[in-house]
């Protein structure tokens, strides 16, 4: 094992239990005179060790949690291009101190090649856009930028094509929407198990926490959930109406992966559409706000004002930026303060500009228009936010901290 686990004893003194992984590799440890036939070492699986709630893996950096987040959405190919630097210098002239990376792309690339040894090299689904990750996360230690893994779930072309069988099927191939996109089955073990895979070696990598994508069905799937052919695997058997088996594959998956995650020493959050808040539950994709914040760590909502309706009595929300996140966290806080154990709330914010609304429907997004959102948030006791924008351009002059 080229990294150490951690074993923490009761009276909280952590020890490195280093462990041969080999007769051979024995022979490095002890003289030439040492007997294997009277000591005799057998490898140990680090699976069956990373189990134990005794142990919590050590990626060998350092990120303290910053007094509340505030951080930035960034591509694959920004992080491991000449952007990064531009991000870094961003995140050192301003209150911001995170990074949301990529990880797992909307299309169900990895951002990086993994290594041969990997379990995830067979799929052959790397890109070489972050060459080298250990060296970017060395700079965000450096920098005490705290690093987030995004990894996106169930919206995965790359995987559905490979495994129709863990997809949707229309006649004889994968069913895509209408921007060409395929999903994978949320009801599949082994669709959860791929991503729980990926999370954990982002984790391995250094990063404190991965934030789950796409953690949902196809939306629109109540219309075609009878129609198109797939596995429900263990949920076949469900005496669950439709609905509430979506709703509870969703549910179980986070809670599975973040079981699986604790080992690492990794937090768990999820992104999960705005209006989802204001429903009992998102019918056809299976997201139930208060079900998955029962179960994460950080909750972020998206609830960028050009993505909503005149769903607050607001007729045009794009050009009220802060009446309509002031309005969200009204229906937010009072949904996470019926639970017991609230997860932080860290929604994500808008820093791009929606033209695709039409004259009259949107305005241009920059420094008033991002500090509005902000200060709506904080005015709500909320004080965590993540900025969006597509091309990772953020505003410049933008007071993160605003009274």
């Amino acid at each position: 094992m080229k990294n150490s686990l951690r074993l923490l004893t009761t009276f909280g003194i952590a020890t490195t239990l280093i462990i041969p992984t080999s007769v051979s590799a024995e022979g490095n440890l002890f003289s030439e005179s040492f007997s294997p036939k009277e000591y005799s070492f057998q490898a140990i699986d680090e699976s069956l060790v990373s189990t134990s709630k005794l142990f919590i893996y050590d990626s060998g950096l350092k990120f303290a949690y910053p007094d509340a987040v505030r951080g930035v959405y960034v591509t694959g190919h920004s992080a491991g291009g000449s952007r990064f630097n531009d991000l870094v210098k961003l995140m050192d002239s301003t209150e911001l101190n995170a990074m949301v990376i990529d990880i797992k792309d909307d299309f169900g690339n990895l951002t990086y090649i993994p290594k041969e040894d990997s379990s995830l090299a067979k799929y052959e689904i790397g890109k070489p856009y972050i060459k080298d990750p250990q060296a970017m996360l060395k700079t965000m230690e450096e920098k005490q930028i705290y690093p987030i893994a995004r990894v996106v779930v169930f919206k995965d072309t790359e995987l559905a094509e490979m495994k129709p069988e863990w997809s949707f099927v229309e006649g004889d191939s994968v069913w895509k929407n209408g921007r060409g996109e395929a999903f994978v089955n949320p009801f599949l073990q082994e669709v959860w198990d791929h991503n729980v895979q990926i999370a954990i070696e982002a984790a391995k990598m250094g990063f404190k926490e991965i934030q789950f994508d796409y953690v949902r069905f196809p939306e629109g799937f109540e219309k075609r959930d009878s129609t198109l052919k797939y596995n429900m695997g263990d949920y076949e058997t469900s005496e669950l109406d439709p609905v509430q088996r979506r709703v509870q594959a969703v549910t179980d998956f986070v809670a599975y992966a973040k079981e699986k995650l604790e080992p690492y020493g990794a937090q768990v959050s999820v992104d999960i559409f705005g209006y989802s808040a204001t429903l009992p539950e998102a019918p056809g994709i299976g997201q139930n706000f208060s079900k998955i914040s029962a179960n994460v760590d950080v909750i972020s909502s998206m609830i960028y004002p050009s993505h909503w309706t005149s769903y607050f009595g607001i007729a045009k929300p794009d050009l009220e930026p802060y009446r309509l996140v002031q309005e969200y966290a009204k229906v937010e806080n009072a949904k996470l303060g019926e639970l017991k154990n609230p997860p932080i709330s860290r929604p994500w914010l808008q820093d791009f500009t929606a033209s695709y609304l039409g004259a009259g429907n949107y305005q241009t997004y920059g420094k008033e228009e991002v500090e509005a959102q902000i200060k709506a948030l904080n005015e709500a006791g909320i004080k965590e936010f993540l900025l969006w924008n597509a091309g990772n351009k953020y505003s410049p002059g933008v007071d993160y901290t605003p009274n």
